[in-house]
């Protein structure tokens, strides 16, 4: 995929192989590009890698045992995939992690002050807050309650609300829907939108394919720590055997994955 009008992507993998422990290799030789300005959708079944992918552009694998043991990261051109997570945070990266892991003990805007600690201009960033606000208005209403009595729903737009606060570049969002309602996980599939359009590329990591195909730009598949397959977003949503498999939808019914694993083959995993 060509960079729009010849720009650098925002974001570059290339074939990154990421070990945890005792080389227990996770990602073998996996590689992916977000284009600027755009959002991209990575799929994939449980275990098949898409969270480690997120750490090893964030910089957080350290903290889970992991390291990069080959490929790069390039980050508007400049290689993070060694880089220090605050670093990368300065260099316009964010990233909403699974299960939200807002502070529940401070209070809304405490939690979203924090996400600003890496800038040093205050008036940026009550700008930022400002833009925050109006993007998630129940926050506003709840600034001053303790993050810990939001329902799912009011979580999750904090968590998105705090790396906003980080003015990022590229935001990394890991299953923003998981556990949510369908009116709720409308809601953060229209603030996804709101946020690529205001300039910001996203990197949707998502179980509900439907969802992330639906406002993606570009998406790709991930098994067994590998990229299987890549394409326009519409063209993945209208495939056979992406439908059968991680929409749930096709001639296969609801028959389970793992079912079908036995009953087919992937074309495209052989």
């Amino acid at each position: 995929m060509g960079g729009a009008g010849g720009r650098e992507p925002i974001l570059a993998v290339n074939n990154l192989e990421v070990a945890y422990g005792a080389g227990i290799v996770v990602l073998r030789g996996a590689s992916l590009r977000v284009e600027t300005g755009t959002i991209v959708a990575l799929l994939g079944a449980n275990g098949a890698g898409k969270t480690t992918l997120l750490r090893g552009v964030s910089g957080l694998l350290p903290t889970h045992r992991g390291e990069v043991v080959g490929g790069t990261v390039m980050l508007a051109g400049e290689r993070i995939e060694r880089m220090a997570a605050p670093n990368i945070v300065r260099r316009g990266l964010a990233q909403v992690m699974e299960g939200r892991r807002i502070f529940a003990e401070l209070t809304v805007d405490e939690n979203l002050r924090a996400g600003a600690y890496t800038r040093r201009d205050r008036g940026e960033v009550h700008r930022t807050y400002e833009l925050v606000m109006s993007m998630f208005p129940v926050l506003e209403r709840r600034r001053q309650q303790q993050a810990g009595y939001l329902s799912g729903g009011e979580q999750q737009m904090l968590a998105i609300g705090r790396a906003l606060m980080a003015s990022p570049r590229l935001l990394l969002l890991d299953e923003p829907s998981l556990g949510l309602a369908p009116l709720i996980v409308q809601q953060i599939r229209d603030i996804i939108v709101q946020i690529n359009s205001t300039g910001t590329s996203v990197l949707l990591v998502e179980q509900n394919a439907t969802m992330a195909l639906s406002i993606a730009h570009h998406g790709y598949v991930m098994q067994n720590g590998r990229i299987m397959k890549e394409g326009p977003a519409e063209e993945l949503l209208a495939d056979e055997e992406i439908r059968e498999f991680y929409l749930g939808v096709g001639e296969a019914g609801r028959r389970s994955f793992r079912d079908l694993k036995v009953r087919r083959r992937h074309r495209w995993s052989a």
